[in-house]
């Protein structure tokens, strides 16, 4: 099987990474890539936004399977163009992207599917803002509505912080707080079938205990040794499998990564959010942990062949992500500064997301440089891999939480014992 990754992120790195597992794998193309991912695919330096540039390299690679990892040309219609060109798409449409796409339209398809999720009003002038704000009270959330690149959503106590974030955008999504921990459960569909995967949990604050602005993620765990044991069932009944039916029922099937956002409050589980895509840095500690051939698992789904897929299999270790960030990020992170150490990494996985190669040196490119995964018996053990793993890296004024999965750790150890 031929396949071309599209994307250029710790995702799409560690989607790379466990496509090459799959033996039925020939080729793994990638564009454009990262210099990490070009340790397991060919690159190819194309626009991703341009539909017909991507539809062509496609055919001119006899490619057998795409897989889209970011939400942009997801949204834009790629998988539209490549589907319409007969060539077999992981990814939903632009009309079902609009999970991700539109905080509107994914209140109103859990409407309708009957998903709990938090109490919302959709606002579009001054007045509406404020009076949702004031129907809710603190802490207040306001989601943009269209994609925002993980700037989107501010959680606040501060009515004016939260006022002028409304005002950035013509439509907002102003909700009630969610209280208890979140989980991020993936689940992949062909459309009518829906398989949940095992929940991670991220670390969305920019410095240690949860302090700092919101960030695309600085680090993740999983398993999850204090969720409910039936979480992954409750989800798949609950959320996973309504959705996907009253998307069906919509005429606008969704083939792809279902991505729930969860949050276990004190009057149960509700959707904070789904995006349509592999989430980082979840992925980084799903996949390895994933023993299923994946380019097979992701061919069935976007074939419509996903019910002649066996149960997932997972490993019994726990992995741990922990995020390297630049100076100044999530606000102006700085780039251009050169990241050395990658190399000296042996046990655990580094999986480059915000990076580029010149002259034989390696580059910082973006907020989230890089991230490293530690895999082991425990998810103490996996900690102490990754930590020892980042520590090896130097990158001038860069900066990482030193409490990734710390806490589980402890309540790990004490399940064990």
């Amino acid at each position: 099987m031929k396949v071309l990754l599209i994307g250029s992120g710790g995702r799409e790195h560690a989607l790379a990474q466990a496509l090459r597992r799959d033996p039925i794998l020939e080729e793994l193309h990638a564009a454009p890539g990262n210099p990490g991912i070009a340790d397991f695919a060919t690159l190819h330096a194309v626009d991703t936004d341009d539909n017909p540039t991507v539809v062509a390299l496609a055919k001119e690679l006899a490619i057998d399977l795409v897989v889209i990892g970011p939400e942009k040309p997801l949204v834009n219609g790629l998988a539209d163009a490549l589907r319409k060109a007969g060539i077999a798409t992981f990814g939903p449409s632009a009309m079902a992207a609009s999970l991700e796409g539109s905080k509107d339209f994914a209140k109103q398809v859990m409407h309708d599917a009957g998903v709990p999720t938090a109490r919302s009003f959709t606002c579009s002038t001054k007045a509406e803002i404020e009076a949702a704000l004031d129907t809710f009270g603190a802490p207040y959330v306001v989601k943009h509505d269209g994609l925002a690149a993980g700037k989107g959503v501010v959680v606040t106590e501060d009515r004016q912080i939260a006022l002028e974030h409304a005002y950035l955008s013509p439509k907002v999504v102003i909700e009630e707080f969610l209280d208890g921990p979140e989980i991020s459960l993936f689940g992949i569909s062909d459309g009518t079938t829906i398989l949940a995967m095992q929940p991670a949990q991220d670390f969305k604050r920019a410095f240690d205990a949860d302090a700092g602005p919101n960030t695309g993620g600085m680090g993740a765990y999983s398993p999850l040794p204090w969720a409910p044991q039936d979480l992954v069932e409750q989800t798949l009944r609950e959320v996973l499998k309504p959705t996907i039916a009253e998307m069906r029922a919509r005429d606008t099937p969704f083939i792809g990564l279902l991505y729930a956002g969860l949050a276990l409050t004190s009057k149960g589980l509700k959707v904070i959010e789904f995006n349509a895509r592999f989430g980082d840095p979840e992925t980084q500690v799903l996949l390895p942990r994933l023993k299923t051939p994946l380019a097979t698992l992701l061919y069935q789904a976007a074939t419509g062949h996903l019910l002649e897929a066996a149960p997932l299999d997972w490993s019994t270790s726990s992995a741990v992500t922990v995020v390297l960030a630049a100076e100044g990020y999530p606000i102006a992170p700085r780039t251009g500064d050169p990241v050395t150490g990658v190399s000296a990494v042996k046990e655990a996985f580094v999986y480059q997301a915000g990076t580029a190669l010149a002259d034989g040196t390696l580059y910082s490119a973006g907020g989230r440089v890089l991230a490293v995964t530690g895999v082991g018996d425990s998810l103490t053990a996996a900690r102490l891999q990754a930590y020892e793993g980042i520590s090896t890296i130097t990158l001038r004024g860069s900066h990482y939480r030193s409490d990734i999965a710390l806490a589980a750790s402890a309540s790990d150890k004490v399940r064990e014992n």
